[in-house]
């Protein structure tokens, strides 16, 4: 992949010292980083600083990649175990802003649309840690589970069981929308 290779040489750059080459690696990324930060916290100011925190941790961790995963799953991996930490520390769950919701036509189904998002987004934001992370990084980021076994360190088999178990929950929680 010509952008993983791109982004490996700017990250043997930014080891050097080279700051262009780390700022470039932080637009290149930055977008993602904050989007499974919101998914995961469903805060906007806290997937903002999560991800702040998160590059930070990158550029703190430069000396020690060695290259023996890809940049995108390594940056996956610290920022999703800085949203553990997270959400951890508050043990508690924050609705995601209204303004992420989808566009609806007419009154009744922009009601019926907006009430079973936001029904959605409480059966997600109530799954535990270790069933949240692994939907959002497949459903909403589309990871393999091979990525998201290697970003949680946990093996494929333990993915597929946490996946399996969070969308049994939201199955659950959703059964009047269905």
């Amino acid at each position: 992949m010509v952008v993983e290779t791109d982004d490996i040489q700017l990250v043997r750059a930014a080891q050097t010292g080279d700051l262009w080459a780390f700022e470039e690696l932080v637009r290149r990324h930055e977008t993602r980083v904050y989007r499974v930060a919101l998914r995961l916290l469903g805060s906007p100011d806290e997937a903002e600083d999560a991800a702040q925190e998160a590059f930070v941790q990158v550029w703190q961790a430069l000396p020690a990649f060695r290259g023996e995963s890809s940049v995108s799953t390594w940056l996956y991996r610290i920022v999703t175990n800085r949203c553990l930490s997270l959400m951890e520390a508050r043990r508690g769950y924050e609705p995601l802003s209204e303004r992420y919701e989808a566009p609806t036509a007419g009154p009744q189904r922009a009601t019926e649309t907006h009430d079973a998002l936001a029904a959605l987004k409480k059966a997600v934001l109530h799954l535990t840690p270790e069933q949240r992370v692994p939907l959002v990084l497949r459903e909403l980021e589309g990871r393999s589970y091979d990525e998201i076994a290697e970003i949680l360190e946990i093996s494929v088999p333990a993915v597929k069981g946490r996946l399996h178990r969070a969308r049994l929950e939201v199955v659950v929680a959703m059964r009047q929308w269905l």
